[in-house]
């Protein structure tokens, strides 16, 4: 299901169904730049009572926890702390994977074994040519067997969204590299990097169910039975589960978990970003199409707005981000400090040309108000003497700074193009060897 695309949506749990609300009940959105309130942005490099951040010491140990927090308790939730011990199963393991040029991995991560296990599966391809090798990780939408047409890969067994190959919310073998143009692991591993991605509702299921299954109910407190106001929604959740996937990284000595870029398309986009943001262990961030919620400025009210992602999408964030509903402005912060948050590593955000609903002119202008933290930190932010004032030309990227950006031709995807300018920014950014 595309996050960015205004529509009707219905899931179907334990036999019951439940409808979102149709598209004529959900709040009106614009794509009409003349429509754009006038709007002010919170300065990320002054504090709560006004006084500006002029060290990259009051930054650290003051403001960036400042933003952080209202992120954290009004937005995206609080996230419990990482498990004391996660069980790891290596579920399979070939040495001749891609023609021979990589080892595949299937590992089995348990996340929680109560009230019911929470397991999820990393898929994982390593260039034989270069080891320790960096990492692309990220979360994929329509299961593992879905980013490759290799059928030794396994089926995923958890509940998914109908689509091609998905028959009564159960994968088949029809399924199998149904998504394979969004993730091209062979031209990745030619460039000498693994590839890692798991199923995003091995974490936590995509729709709203109160919060019945999935990761929640393993850490409600006695007589709890859904997430306080400021606790997690599902993009919490998922990027908790992306931290997992790191822990399990950093045991593996066939990769360089120093050298891990997170990956995250659309809502994964967003937690992409929000990953990037509460775990400095990933040394690159890319945000592919996050829009509203993700990379996009949200005061701008263009595209998909809070009232609108909320009705749609009640699960992603924490309750009180719903108070925001028609109420941009009143946010105390805003997606630029999102970015800023993930200073000094570098950060990547891309955008398309016809997926207005994401807002690509609200995407670029987060990367650029961003650069004064990044600058302030010791990078060259997004290159140059001073940030651009406008969006590059299509086509046409800006990836020789900390923060990367560009806006390409086509629509609400993932392309061979986009990777192209994900490889070249890891590449200089990751020092591959």
């Amino acid at each position: 299901m595309n996050s960015m695309l205004p529509a009707a949506i219905g899931a179907v749990l334990l036999g019951c169904v439940m409808v979102a609300p149709t598209f004529a009940e959900l709040p009106a959105t614009h794509t009409d730049e003349s429509k754009v309130p006038a709007y002010t942005l919170p300065d990320p490099l002054k504090f709560d009572d006004g006084s500006p951040v002029t060290s990259a010491q009051q930054w650290t140990e003051k403001r960036r926890p400042e933003i952080l927090r209202i992120f954290t308790e009004q937005m995206y939730g609080k996230a419990p702390a990482v498990p004391a011990n996660l069980r790891i199963q290596i579920l399979s393991r070939d040495e001749n994977a891609l023609e021979g040029n990589a080892i595949r991995k299937e590992i089995e991560i348990t996340l929680a074994e109560a009230p019911q296990p929470v397991k999820m599966t990393m898929l994982l391809y390593i260039p034989k040519s270069n080891r320790p090798a960096p990492v692309f990780w990220g979360l994929n939408f329509r299961g593992n067997h879905s980013v490759i047409s290799d059928p030794a890969v396994r089926l995923n067994t958890n509940w998914m969204a109908d689509s091609p190959g998905v028959i009564d919310h159960h994968a088949t073998d029809a399924a199998r590299g149904s998504r394979a143009s969004r993730w091209p692991i062979s031209m990745i591993v030619k460039r000498g990097y693994a590839v890692a991605t798991a199923y995003y509702g091995d974490i936590d299921p995509d729709f709203d169910d109160g919060f019945k299954n999935g990761i929640h109910p393993a850490f409600y407190k006695a007589g709890q039975n859904q997430p306080e106001p400021d606790e997690w929604g599902s993009i919490a959740a998922w990027a908790w589960g992306l931290s997992r996937g790191m822990d399990y990284l950093q045991q593996d000595v066939e990769v360089d978990a120093g050298r891990v870029a997170v990956f995250g398309h659309s809502r994964l986009g967003k937690t992409a970003l929000w990953a990037g943001a509460t775990d400095p262990r990933f040394a690159i961030t890319i945000s592919n199409n996050s829009g509203c919620g993700g990379a996009a400025l949200s005061r701008r009210v263009y595209g998909e707005n809070f009232a609108r992602i909320n009705a749609a999408f009640p699960h992603w964030f924490c309750d009180n981000f719903k108070k925001f509903n028609n109420h941009e402005a009143d946010m105390p912060v805003d997606q630029h400090e999102l970015i800023a948050l993930i200073a000094p590593r570098p950060v990547y955000v891309a955008s398309a040309l016809e997926d207005q609903w994401a807002d690509p002119k609200g995407e670029f202008l987060s990367a650029r108000h961003a650069d004064p933290v990044y600058r302030l930190l010791g990078t060259n932010g997004m290159g140059g003497d001073a940030p651009p004032e406008e969006s590059p030309a299509v086509d046409q990227p800006l990836k020789l700074g900390a923060i990367g950006y560009h806006i390409r031709t086509g629509k609400h995807d993932v392309t061979d193009f986009d990777w192209s300018q994900y490889l070249d920014f890891a590449d200089l950014h990751l020092h591959k060897k």
